[in-house]
């Protein structure tokens, strides 16, 4: 009508918003009309089906490519069939993550607009890099992320990639299809000769035997993860195998378009690092790449004393700096038996290694202090630089070359110019980079360790890890407790993160990159099973590094500095595993032998009062046992000396016989001592649990909340190590409020003992069930803050009074008044008791707590 005759119709305004939504509407169907659109892009979810009309979960398309001939043909051997990069057809390209992440730079770029585009460290997401892209006239196919093996030394660690094949797999197969996205994921993998090796070049001939078994597990994991991925599942996702080729039409494909054609240059870099400054005259040996110092043979023998100079140097650095300060980390050291360091004191310390840091936080007297660093310091000087360099331009083997490279850090900087090959420029940062990624590759994680700790290298996980702990209220603190330990309570970026490390670790490389690596394991673990990070609201890396090394100093019968080191020389595989055992409240103890993919397991050992007196009852029979096997001796010999002469078959025959019996008899002295000390250290595993329950700040489920509600029972408070949680903190704080959960670890945290620390948690765990237990309003002192101690201490002694009166192993120390080594005056069978039970330490808390707050 108005169209026929204008102006006839009424004219009502509906007003912009109402015009807008129609343009808007107009355009995107106008788009649609003209296929600049799918429907899928405006609907992702698929809300325009119906329930009955959604498509079944669709597969996660995969395709194995080969860097080389002999990678394809090995493969080939375990019936696994792919092809090499270079026989892709020339319209399809392969290319790194990191190639996108400069392509992905122009997106938003605008000089007019002083815009710089899209930041290049920023991470390149997994699902960007599961489909096809439109690039001139190439269909694109970048590899993930997680492949790049400039990101951190954990990718050469082939456990942990199959790790991350299979979980990143699963993510891509979930998040694919909850969102419907037109097309099937396409995810490219590459398999290069290193992570097939299983002959990695090892120097050191006490662990060449040790690491060709891990480099047969390592490459028995790629082949079994890649026959997952044939088979058509793993991880819990639907995959299938093929060529690029094959995939092409059901892949899902987008358009990278730009006005000029600059982004194909980068086809040619195929992802290359930057030119190297080193020369390359002669390779690597083993085809190893990117070798540039001179290959020749070992300089140990021809330069004995300097080498011997040179090493010393280099070892004091090559161990975790412990903080002697802190009387929990002491205890941590010294988790080993004491039996063994009473019987054996001095042998110990001689057989110890001479390892011992330059920079070194253990106070000593003075004396030696400073003859120490004399010694160093004329050590350092008395090496002449130019046979340092002659000794690294001979040698042939990569720990000589690391050592003789870290010492020449240590004695002129980073930024001195070794002219190596009469070649300037040849700085030795350049050189710890190449001994940085020479050791990646041949995979000695001491080194690798270490060269990253000096250089200051981040790894690329570490942000999105700390983020993953504090969005579950998480908080973390890093460098040792006491000395220069620092909260991270918000997240960081990686400058910021950077600074942290830096400050924490400045004068210990090793724990710069070690403290990283368990920061990723830790947010990695928190997002698979959280329930291992219940009532855990500070993760102290320090205290874990101490655990660590203390569980390896029992399983390897180590000393402190030993085991530091060995704990430096672990995969990161190995490390995540064992974090993981003990965050699961599991022991951690040795294999069952060579060749199994771990070179640690777990082992369930129940304990407890139970089994305390049962192993009791079964050290008394054995004890009869030898007394009546030494009579009977003693009168066998009696009847031997009166027939010596009888003949000499008979004497042969009777030797033989009663050998095994003096043996076993005559054992008693020393080797029954020992077979002692073994059962003694059995008992040790529940003072094990909560030393580690301890260092890891453990407590019940609802502990803080149930401790609000205990506060609150005693008006003028409760005292926890002569520090007071007053009443006024439930008026200031709700019961379930982080604040008062922080306040309350805080004041246990001053604990040194981390065992005592957990009788404590146990107590106030109990406190706070008083009615219950009385079934009547406790009785409660007037006047001052109730001291949780006291419990503690009455439940110790109606424990050692209880098994004094059964005679259990107790009568050895302290129920016969001798006393033992255990921590703030508490028998140490009691902390090795269990929690529950009919003798377990909770029936000893209730009968202490019950004498003391029952009503009168």
């Amino acid at each position: 009508m108005e169209r026929q005759k204008h102006g006839s119709q009424d004219r009502v305004p509906g007003g912009t918003i109402p015009f807008l939504w129609a343009q808007s509407l107009y355009v995107l169907c106008c788009l649609l009309h003209d296929r600049y659109l799918t429907p899928a892009e405006l609907d992702p979810l698929s809300r325009r089906l119906l329930a009955t009309e959604k498509r079944p979960p669709c597969e996660v398309q995969v395709v194995i490519l080969a860097e080389g001939r002999n990678v394809k043909e090995e493969l080939l051997r375990n019936e696994i069939e792919v092809q090499m990069i270079s026989e892709l057809e020339s319209k399809y390209a392969v290319l790194p993550a990191s190639v996108f992440a400069k392509i992905l730079q122009r997106v938003g770029q605008s000089t007019k607009l002083n815009l710089s585009g899209r930041p290049a460290d920023r991470d390149v997401q997994l699902l960007s890099t599961s489909r096809l892209y439109h690039v001139g006239n190439k269909l694109v196919a970048f590899t993930p992320q997680f492949m790049d093996v400039r990101r951190s030394h954990l990718v050469y660690d082939i456990r942990v990639l199959m790790d991350e094949w299979s979980s990143e797999l699963y993510y891509i197969y979930n998040s694919w299809n909850s969102v419907s996205i037109s097309g099937r994921p396409l995810v490219v993998l590459v398999i290069s000769d290193n992570m097939l090796q299983t002959d990695a070049v090892v120097e050191d001939t006490s662990r060449s035997f040790i690491t060709d078994i891990t480099q047969k597990s390592q490459k028995s994991a790629v082949l079994g993860a890649l026959k997952k991925i044939k088979n058509g599942y793993i991880g819990g996702a639907r995959v299938v195998m093929g060529n690029i080729s094959d995939f092409s039409s059901t892949t899902s494909v987008s358009k990278l378009e730009f006005q000029d054609g600059s982004v194909e240059q980068l086809f040619t870099t195929n992802g290359e690092a930057q030119p190297r400054s080193l020369p390359r005259e002669t390779p690597y040996e083993s085809g190893t790449p990117r070798g540039t110092l001179r290959r020749s043979d070992s300089v140990r023998g021809r330069w004995f004393k300097q080498f011997n100079t040179v090493q010393a140097a280099s070892m004091r650095h090559r161990s975790i700096v412990l903080d002697s300060n802190d009387a929990d980390l002491l205890k941590l050291r010294l988790a080993n038996a004491t039996v063994k360091k009473i019987m054996e004191p001095t042998v110990e310390e001689e057989e110890a290694p001479q390892h011992t840091h330059l920079l070194s936080s253990y106070h000593t007297d003075s004396i030696g202090e400073n003859s120490k660093e004399r010694l160093q310091h004329s050590q350092l000087e008395e090496m002449e630089v130019a046979d340092l360099i002659t000794m690294l331009a001979e040698t042939t083997l990569l720990d000589e070359q690391a050592s003789i490279i870290h010492f020449l850090w240590l004695k002129l900087g980073p930024n001195f110019d070794t002219k190596l090959a009469n070649i300037g420029g040849v700085t030795v940062r350049i050189l710890i980079e190449e001994v940085y990624i020479k050791a990646c590759e041949s995979r000695d994680w001491s080194w690798a360790r270490l060269t990253a700790g000096l250089l200051k290298k981040q790894l690329d996980e570490l942000e999105k890890a700390v983020t993953h702990l504090l969005v579950r209220q998480k908080q973390i603190t890093v460098g040792m407790p006491s000395k220069n330990e620092e909260a991270i309570t918000i997240p960081k970026n990686k400058e910021e993160l950077l600074q942290i490390f830096t400050r924490c670790y400045s004068e210990d490389p090793n724990s710069f990159i070690l403290a990283q690596e368990l920061i990723v394991s830790l947010g990695s673990l928190v997002r698979t099973d959280p329930r291992l990070f219940v009532e855990m609201f500070r993760l102290r890396i320090g205290l874990i590094i101490q655990v660590l090394a203390s569980e390896l100093a029992r399983l390897r019968n180590l000393n402190a500095e030993a085991a530091s080191q060995h704990l430096l020389s672990v995969s990161p595989f190995e490390l995540k595993s064992m974090l993981l055992s003990l965050l699961s409240g599991r022991l951690l103890e040795e294999s069952a032998g060579p060749g199994t993919e771990n070179e640690f397991g777990v082992k369930g050992l129940r304990t407890g009062i139970g089994s305390f007196r049962k192993q009791i009852e079964e050290r008394k029979s054995m004890r009869e046992r030898a007394k009546s096997m030494r009579a009977r001796l003693r009168s066998s010999e009696n009847l031997v000396g009166k027939k010596m002469a009888s003949s000499s078959a008979s004497k042969l025959s009777f030797a033989s016989l009663t050998a095994p019996t003096v043996a076993n008899a005559e054992e008693s002295p020393s080797d029954s001592e020992d077979s002692l000390a073994g059962e003694e250290f059995q008992f040790g595993i529940w003072l094990r649990h909560r030393r580690i329950d301890g260092a890891l700040n453990r407590v019940p489920s609802n502990f803080y909340a149930n401790l609000w509600d205990t506060v609150r029972m005693f008006p003028h408070g409760i005292s926890i190590d002569g520090i007071v949680l007053s009443y006024g903190l439930t008026q200031e704080m709700t019961r379930n409020e982080i604040k008062f959960a922080l306040q309350v670890e805080q004041v246990l945290n001053q604990i040194a003992e981390p065992e005592y620390r957990e009788l404590i948690v146990e107590v106030l765990t109990l406190l706070g069930k008083l009615r219950l237990l009385l079934m009547a309003d406790p009785q409660i002192p007037d006047g001052r803050p109730f001291e949780v101690e006291y419990v503690l201490q009455h439940a110790n002694r109606v424990f050692v009074e209880h098994n004094a009166e059964m005679g259990t192993i107790v009568l050895e120390c302290c129920g016969s008044g001798i006393g033992c080594d255990g921590a703030r005056g508490i028998c140490r069978h009691f902390y090795d008791t269990a929690p529950a039970g009919e003798f377990g330490t909770v029936h000893y808390v209730i009968r202490a707590a019950m004498d003391i707050f029952a009503p009168s």
